[in-house]
């Protein structure tokens, strides 16, 4: 794991290979095989240990504040784990995830845990929401920062006057756009 950690600090995962792995750790690739089963499982076990960063990241911004700063912190702390550990974020939305047995269980585990923060905090944000309006609109609003921070990372989000437009005033942006329309109580329909 310490030399997929290695490789990923400085090279993307489309140039990481079970022979170059097993080159850079000075092991057979038949020995990697046993210990994962498979490159796949290797990966996923990467995939793992990056949604438990992520999770560190971000656990200790849920505890102070209002819950519309939190959730900034949360989209803001997104942005820096992307930017300082790229080609591990990428892995994790470039590589499929595990499809059944454990692996998939506990990513799955995982991800949800992470969308329950965010459910959690709109909730508390907007107390009128249901379980199902929360879950969507914590799905909503984490595919935009996500699109936000992939863009980002991709320099793709445009100029305004000749200059960058930040990720991290559009993030502030979306935030404080989309908890401002949460603050009157949802109309049933």
């Amino acid at each position: 794991m310490e030399a997929c950690d290695a490789w990923l600090q400085e090279r993307p995962v489309h140039t990481l290979s079970l022979r170059s792995l097993a080159r850079e750790i000075g092991c057979a690739p038949s020995t990697l095989l046993k210990l994962y089963g498979s490159f796949n499982n290797l990966l996923q076990h990467v995939n793992i240990e990056s949604l438990g960063r992520l999770r560190v990241a971000i656990d200790p911004l849920l505890s102070d504040g209002t819950p519309e700063q939190r959730l900034k912190a949360l989209a803001l702390a997104y942005w820096e784990f992307a930017r300082r550990d790229p080609y591990r974020w990428q892995l994790l939305f470039d590589y499929p995830l595990a499809q059944e047995g454990e692996l998939d269980r506990r990513q799955s585990d995982m991800i949800e845990a992470l969308f329950l923060r965010v459910e959690n905090t709109l909730k508390e944000h907007q107390p009128a929401l249901d379980d199902m309006q929360a879950r969507r609109l914590g799905r909503t609003l984490w595919g935009s920062v996500h699109g936000l921070v992939q863009l980002g990372l991709n320099e793709r989000l445009g100029y305004w006057q000749s200059e960058p437009l930040e990720v991290e005033e559009l993030l502030d942006q979306l935030s404080t756009t989309m908890l401002a329309g949460l603050k009157s109580p949802p109309e049933s329909s």
